[in-house]
């Protein structure tokens, strides 16, 4: 099967964990331990996120004021390049000695009239206290937003409409390499008023990038693995229910926030209609299940309605 895997951030960085190097290693090697065990006879697509590594580069560059804070597509593209090298490593570690592996810069284009510019809601980096929240906001410029009882940045989140490196991703899986690309939901795009291509300020939500990425990609399996089993309706109350198996025109009924789950849904029940197959929601820690059919929340065309676990 050619599967696209969907890493959470929680794969690369605990909330609430310092934001070290070996932190970050210590997770991806976790991570990794689980992508290993469905490689034999698998085609292989890592995406990821980078929303803690994002804001902890712009947090370096704000203390450099020598020159300009540099644009967060910039910092998008240094992000891909540390967390490719990383996840290159450790799996590498992993698989034989001759497995072939590629990070690929990837960008994204996206539409300059896309309405999400005119409301920011992804968020990026760190979780502040709310004086230090305001603060920074005010310092910088910066939009921010509740996370919990804490408050983060955020930006706007226009959706992916191109892959740009989608034909280099496809001869390289034909050569037998494991990609990893469209980290954080690629390098966000535009052209602009000449025509020419350019990068904007703004986060591509990772599950609908690699939910358009599975798609092009003709894969037979998208996987967003979070650090939950499945999607739950009533999650965290007693009447909580995980979910086993759903239509994607059932599944967006249920209306799952759009700050936790909510992007997860939407991307599996869009890749699920486009393209008849299967899309699946679960954690990381059950991925060989996931791949035979026997965890996670599973989106489909099949039929029709709901089932629970």
């Amino acid at each position: 099967m050619r599967i696209v895997v969907a890493l959470g951030g929680n794969a690369l960085l605990r909330r609430g964990e310092p934001m070290t190097a070996d932190n970050q290693r210590a997770n991806i090697r976790i991570a990794t331990e689980q992508i290993a065990k469905i490689y034999a006879g698998n085609e292989l697509v890592i995406a990821h996120g980078n929303g803690p590594q994002v804001g902890l580069l712009s947090l370096q560059a704000a203390a450099y004021t020598s020159v300009s804070p540099y644009p967060l597509d910039v910092l998008g593209a240094e992000t891909e390049g540390m967390i490719g090298y990383i996840i290159e490593q450790e799996l590498g570690n992993l698989l034989d000695f001759e497995v072939p592996f590629a990070t690929l810069l990837t960008q994204v284009e996206v539409d300059p009239n896309d309405p999400a510019f005119q409301n920011p809601s992804k968020p990026i980096g760190p979780v502040y206290a709310k004086a230090e929240a305001e603060k920074l906001a005010a310092e910088k410029g910066w939009a921010i937003a509740p996370d919990g009882d804490k408050y983060r940045r955020v930006v706007a989140s226009p959706r992916p409409k191109r892959i740009f490196e989608i034909r280099p991703i496809k001869w390289l899986l034909e050569k037998g390499s494991i990609v990893i690309c469209a980290g954080g939901g690629g390098i966000p795009t535009m052209y602009g008023a000449h025509g020419k291509l350019q990068g904007v300020e703004a986060v591509i939500d990772k599950d609908l990038c690699s939910a358009l990425l599975a798609e092009q990609l003709d894969s037979d399996l998208l996987v967003i693995a979070t650090d939950v089993n499945a999607a739950f309706i009533d999650f965290g109350k007693p009447t909580q229910k995980a979910i086993a198996q759903a239509h994607p025109d059932d599944m967006e009924k249920l209306g799952f926030a759009a700050g936790s789950m909510g992007p997860k849904v939407q991307a599996a029940c869009e890749f699920a209609r486009h393209t008849g197959k299967t899309a699946v929601i679960g954690s990381l820690s059950d991925i060989e299940a996931i791949v035979q059919g026997k965890a996670g929340t599973r989106i489909s065309t099949a039929k029709p309605g709901i089932t629970y676990l």
